[in-house]
């Protein structure tokens, strides 16, 4: 039996267990050592490539966090074992954990420079607190995440966009002097 399918697909754990630094922090207490399954249409490996490919309405979770794509293409070495250098979501991406969702165009993850990338109409969601933008770069050496702006169609730069829920504070005011004239 070949297990490098087997292992291909396991290392999607890699893009899934991404940083507790992630946008809204994603990952936030996720089990990285937790078990991964996967479900796609296909799988195709291209060693000459040193590249695998899962395509049709991929979803990839472990440990209650999801990625959703319609296609991942792991890109990796094969010296004397697999060494995962970078992991490529195309197709309306969506990475959930509980209450909190990212969508995108596009996601990376380049491993060799531990950078995390969204691409296009790229939005999170927690609650009812929200960010878009068309470009999210996450800097894992940095902990240091970016938003960029999507350029409009008339060519002028775009804008970063959210909002943010306030908690209700308590007023010193009482509700019987709102009453009285």
């Amino acid at each position: 039996m070949n297990f490098k399918p087997y292992i291909i697909a396991l290392t999607t754990v890699t893009f899934l267990s991404l940083h507790n630094s992630a946008p809204a922090q994603i990952v936030q207490n996720h089990n990285s050592d937790a078990p991964v399954t996967f479900d796609a249409g296909r799988i195709e490996l291209q060693d000459r490539s040193d590249r695998g490919i899962l395509s049709g309405g991929v979803i990839v979770t472990q440990a209650g966090l999801t990625l959703r794509s319609e296609r991942l293409t792991i890109a990796y070495s094969n010296a004397s074992n697999i060494d995962i250098n970078r992991l490529d979501a195309i197709g309306s991406v969506m990475i959930t954990k509980a209450d909190l969702r990212t969508k995108s165009d596009a996601a990376i993850y380049d491993l060799n420079s531990n950078l995390i990338t969204l691409i296009g109409n790229v939005s999170v969601t927690q609650g009812n607190n929200t960010l878009n933008g068309g470009r999210i770069i996450i800097d894992l050496n940095q902990n240091r995440t970016s938003v960029e702006a999507a350029p409009q169609s008339n060519g002028q730069a775009g804008r970063v966009t959210g909002t943010f829920t306030v908690p209700q504070r308590n007023s010193d005011v009482n509700e019987t002097d709102d009453q009285n004239p």
